[in-house]
């Protein structure tokens, strides 16, 4: 039996396309500043939100959740109609600066329907930025090594939110929760900016 590719080669990304490399490496740092702020979620509300409970939680993840579930599949659509990769690198780029930015706005909310107006917009910010991202993954995954190249997507960005996620409870406890969102923003931001050395590649071919 042919082996395809060393593993360590695979794990440093070495053996891997350079668009997929590149959209790997931003969601490490995206998914993994994500993950910083998940667990503490409900301790931010109940500490920055007047009136919170765990109903004010429930109904927070359910808004981002329905909101980024009921637009995915008309932006996909969307995507899908337009030829050519330069709106899906638009789309993807542009709202997934917009996404990292939008756990700012977490410092100036105090009830529950600002926090509501917030998960809506973090998940239509999603929902166009995760078809746009798949799109482009998909397409320049390498043949005969999709099960590899999602098994180290999803390895990597697995291992980024572990790391990430002990940070952010180390933040939280050590300096609070407003200089933990402004640690999500930043990383968030440099993840988004990782996706612009792919413009080159799609625009090139």
């Amino acid at each position: 039996m042919k082996i395809r590719s060393k593993t360590s080669h695979d794990i440093f990304l070495r053996n891997i396309n350079p668009v997929v490399k590149f959209l790997i490496l931003s969601d490490v740092l995206v998914v993994g500043a994500t993950g910083m702020l998940a667990p503490l979620f409900a301790l931010f509300i109940e500490d920055y939100i007047i009136g919170s409970s765990a109903m004010v939680v429930s109904v927070a993840m359910g808004v981002f959740l329905i909101s980024r579930s009921l637009l995915q599949i008309p932006i996909a659509t969307l995507i899908d109609k337009i030829k050519g990769e330069e709106d899906d690198f638009n789309f993807m780029f542009i709202f997934s600066v917009l996404m990292a930015l939008t756990p700012l706005l977490y410092l100036y909310i105090k009830t529950p329907v600002q926090l509501y107006l917030v998960q809506a917009l973090l998940g239509v910010f999603t929902a166009i930025t995760y078809p746009s991202y798949m799109a482009i993954f998909t397409r320049h995954v390498d043949k005969n090594r999709e099960g590899t190249e999602w098994g180290i997507y999803y390895t990597m960005t697995d291992l980024g939110s572990a790391f990430l996620a002990v940070l952010g409870g180390y933040v939280a406890e050590t300096f609070g929760f407003p200089q933990l969102i402004s640690l999500v923003v930043i990383i968030s931001l440099l993840g988004a900016f990782t996706l612009s050395p792919i413009r080159y590649y799609l625009y090139k071919n």
